[in-house]
């Protein structure tokens, strides 16, 4: 039975993200494969760093940054 289930709202789609233990941002970043330095995470309005320790159920937004000259 997952500890924690993490709602993952991602290019327009959602996907579920289940840990059995705590789990950090980046580690959720790579279980579905996203390259951190390619998104922001968002919970509610606030962005969250990739170390932040997720202990509880919850939902992400990940925020895609743009960058190039």
């Amino acid at each position: 039975m997952p500890f924690v289930i993490i709602q993952v709202e991602h290019l327009g789609g959602s996907v579920q993200v289940e840990s059995s233990k705590p789990i950090s941002v980046s580690e959720v970043l790579e279980k579905m494969g996203v390259p951190p330095s390619t998104v922001l995470a968002v919970h509610g309005d606030t962005i969250i760093p990739h170390t932040s320790l997720i202990k509880g159920d919850t939902t992400l937004e990940l925020v895609v940054v743009s960058s190039g000259g």
